[in-house]
């Protein structure tokens, strides 16, 4: 296959999928290694910009999306009229951190950390599709995993968990800190 046809078969799969989809099944069907794949799809999107195309190539992972350029956002809305938003307060703020940071993670380990229930944050997180059940614990009862969604990457412009800002020392101390005084305050208030 010539490297035309590669890139014809690559951009048509990707906008078709609308999702992204793994290196290693765009490798096979193009009949390349992962890593010239990779290179290809990396080549698409530097011309793709230099073209100031209203779509763009995102790599998320070990995989390749298809996306629609930020520059084009405000003419989307223009014409979607309504787009979905959402609004993450700081207790669901709170609840993906703890989740981005330790997944896989149940729900009761959040809890746990967080001091409160989770029900309803999580649900909402899930809801956003920032959140997602990831598998079940070898544990009594099974419980439930979560972790965070290509979504989460999308939406805070990372393109792997790799890249989430790293907590020195003195931040999680502070964090412990602020933790007891909210439980010394919930039980005062009790």
């Amino acid at each position: 296959m010539d490297r035309k046809k590669q890139e014809a078969v690559l951009e048509a799969i990707l906008f078709t999928m609308g999702e992204s989809v793994e290196v290693g099944r765009l490798s096979e069907i193009i009949e390349e290694t992962p890593q010239r794949t990779n290179e290809i799809l990396e080549e698409m999107k530097q011309s793709w910009e230099e073209q100031k195309r209203g779509i763009g190539l995102i790599a998320l992972e070990d995989a390749w999306q298809m996306c629609t350029r930020k520059e084009m956002y405000e003419y989307l809305i223009r014409i979607a009229k309504s787009p979905k938003k959402y609004t993450l307060t700081d207790t669901l703020l709170e609840t993906l951190s703890i989740i981005a940071y330790k997944q896989p993670v149940t729900r009761l380990d959040v809890e746990r950390i967080r001091g409160v229930n989770c029900d309803h944050a999580i649900n909402r997180l899930m809801e956003f599709d920032l959140v997602m059940e990831v598998g079940r614990m070898d544990a009594p009862g099974r419980p439930l995993l979560f972790g965070t969604t290509e979504q989460f990457l999308r939406a805070f412009g990372v393109s792997s968990l790799e890249e989430l800002p790293s907590l020195s020392a003195v931040q999680i101390e502070e964090f412990k800190e602020q933790a007891a005084q909210e439980v010394d305050q919930l039980q005062s208030d009790v």
